[in-house]
């Protein structure tokens, strides 16, 4: 079996206050196996534009998803520098997480796809913004 799409989603804070509101609907979207969390990062940047990452254990437990991490190091995903780069578009004085999954539910396409010849040439995600806004005019 193949793996499926990977993909990241950095989410912001604002005022530097994680709550523990995502991360229900992170675990009900692991445990119904749709997607598989491959990594989970957190970062501060301060009012100066100064950027710290975070350890999970000096977070709330209460706000996080339990995951299984990969075993071994996913190497070419991110690397600080990435980190460092997608921390830069988060407004100073807030915190961050990026986090990093596989679509669990694309694997067999991925698979169907691979197995008749296909290869991807293009996969970007619209954001759920512009989406909301293209349907709401379209009403």
């Amino acid at each position: 079996m193949g793996i499926g799409p990977v993909e990241y989603l950095v989410v912001a804070f604002p005022g530097s206050r994680f709550t523990g509101r995502i991360a229900p609907a992170l675990a009900d979207i692991v445990a119904s196996r749709t997607v598989r969390i491959l990594d989970i990062t957190f970062v501060r940047r301060a009012a100066d534009g100064t950027i710290e990452c975070v350890e999970l254990q000096d977070l709330d437990p209460d706000d996080l998803v339990a995951y299984d991490p990969v075993e071994g190091t996913l190497a070419g995903l991110f690397n600080d520098a990435d980190i460092q780069a997608l921390a830069q578009s988060v407004p100073p004085g807030s915190s961050a997480a990026l986090i990093v999954w596989e679509d669990l539910w694309a694997v067999p396409l991925t698979d169907a796809v691979r197995g008749a010849g296909g290869i991807t040439v293009a996969h970007e995600q619209i954001p759920a913004e512009i989406a909301e806004r293209a349907l709401a005019e379209a009403r």
